[in-house]
């Protein structure tokens, strides 16, 4: 079946004379309209922020959970069961990666988009309205699941969509700093889903928490998702698809899904290497040391979850800088400097996080949160430049969704598991230095992408660097004119 037309609507960017690209090739710049580009980080980081809204009231919120839909005498078997049923949406993601990429390359990255956020915000919503075990037995479980399914699948297409859209947006100079937002969006969800669920807990008894207070933070997921909605479906086509649907468009090219995995193995196989250190640091700090702190350590359970919101808020602050810094230096010094903090670090973290004061606790897990800073301000910028404009959503898609679903998505569980079958209090650590193992190796591989265009897309500056540069080279003209 040949490919449908696409149609590309207008794009308030100015494509500016050729000059040479840093690969030597000639290129047409495009100059991008500042507030143009604001825009769509915004819309894209919110995206992103209620997927991580969701995580974050689903991990903080687990204990309660496991009590709603696995009834069970034994804690530890119904925080395994909840981690399941968490996991369970990663097993899907590239499934939605395969579907939803391939569509972004072919009708626009901007309608993938606004589909996926109306499949996330209906998958949340819908599990604040499930009734509990006791009151429909073994189907809350499985609506649940059902649920997360819903969840899992529509993130496939989530954040390699919004690291694209933001990449293909953003000048080549500030594509670091730009992209840093995204994961700003996600520190903001988490912190809002994980900050509500805290002070629920902190007002409410644990029998009204059980009853109905946890269905709270699920509903707000609607209204959230008609914003997001909103703002998604006002935003432009990229430059960099726009110019790629003419010629797709122009050529009759359909670009098969076999050619966006074997075509572009060597590239997927470093966003997995990556993917793989971020996603498991992640989940980590953000997903699985709320649940450590309070079923392992025992910790107090309001107190456990301040540390972390505490730690996610000082990433928030750092998360800028450390994109700008990305900029300066380059994606691959800051990637590398976290592999390594993590490889020398994870143990000594966490045997401060397992002496148990508030101090020790909150001195390892900032060490942690801070070296997850490495990744969260790189990867948006770093991952889209490894793939070229036309499969771009596509393989990074399925790239990152692969390593999400085997590594990422399933920490909680395998840690809960190893220390329940090894009775090793440390297996966080050892598991994040296997992680940073694997990453370094990626960035020993991958080639540096900061101040460079994207592969397959002409150089992009900033509309105001343009227009400035255009001055200063007419007076310089009309300088040497006058001599």
């Amino acid at each position: 079946m040949s490919a449908a037309p696409v149609v590309v609507p207008p794009s308030r960017t100015t494509p500016v004379p050729s000059v040479p690209s840093p690969s030597g090739a000639a290129g047409a710049p495009t100059a991008t309209d500042p507030a143009l580009v604001r825009r769509a980080v915004k819309a894209a980081a919110l995206g992103n922020a209620m997927e991580w809204f969701d995580f974050g009231v689903y991990s903080y919120i687990a204990v309660t959970l496991g009590k709603v839909f696995f009834p069970s005498g034994n804690p530890t078997a119904q925080l395994l069961s909840t981690f399941g049923a968490f996991a369970a949406a990663f097993l899907v993601r590239p499934l939605g990666g395969m579907v939803f990429g391939p569509l972004g390359d072919r009708v626009g990255r901007q309608k993938i988009l606004a589909l996926t956020m109306i499949m996330m915000a209906a998958g949340t919503f819908a599990i604040g309205l499930i009734p509990s075990y006791a009151t429909i037995g073994v189907w809350a479980p499985v609506l649940l699941l059902v649920a997360r399914l819903v969840q899992g699948f529509s993130t496939g297409g989530e954040y390699a969509g919004a690291s694209t859209f933001i990449a293909e947006y953003a000048p080549d100079k500030r594509r670091g700093f730009l992209g840093s937002w995204l994961e700003f969006g996600t520190l903001a969800g988490y912190i809002g889903g994980a900050g509500l669920v805290t002070l629920m807990t902190a007002l409410l008894s644990d029998g009204d928490m059980t009853s109905w207070g946890w269905r709270i933070p699920f509903l707000i997921a609607g209204p959230m998702g008609i914003i997001g909605l909103y703002l998604r479906m006002r935003l432009e086509e990229t430059p960099a698809f726009a110019a790629e649907a003419e010629k797709a468009e122009a050529a009759r090219v359909k670009v098969p899904l076999r050619e966006m995995i074997t075509g572009q193995w060597r590239a997927l196989l470093l966003c997995v290497g990556l993917v793989l250190v971020f996603n498991v640091t992640d989940y980590m700090l953000l997903s699985y040391m709320p649940s450590y702190l309070t079923s392992e350590l025992k910790y107090d359970e309001t107190h456990g979850l301040l540390v972390v919101l505490a730690v996610m808020a000082l990433m928030m602050v750092v998360q800028p800088f450390a994109g700008a810094l990305t900029d300066r230096i380059g994606r691959r010094p800051v990637i590398a400097a976290g592999c390594a903090g993590f490889l020398l670090l994870s143990v000594p973290a966490l045997l401060l996080i397992r002496e148990g004061s508030l101090w020790a606790v909150g001195l390892g897990m900032a060490a942690l949160g801070l070296l997850l800073v490495c990744f969260t301000a790189s990867m948006p910028s770093a991952l889209p430049a490894l793939f070229p404009t036309r499969v771009r959503y596509g393989s990074l898609s399925i790239g990152f969704n692969v390593s999400v679903s085997l590594f990422g998505g399933t920490t909680p569980l395998v840690v809960t598991a190893l220390i329940g079958a090894t009775g090793n209090m440390m297996m966080p650590a050892y598991y994040m230095m296997a992680a940073a193992v694997v990453g370094g190796v990626a960035v020993w591989f991958m080639s540096e992408s900061a101040g460079r265009p994207l592969p397959g897309s002409a150089p992009s500056v900033d509309a105001r660097e343009h227009v400035r540069g255009e001055t200063r080279d007419h007076a310089q003209h009309a300088v040497r004119e006058h001599a």
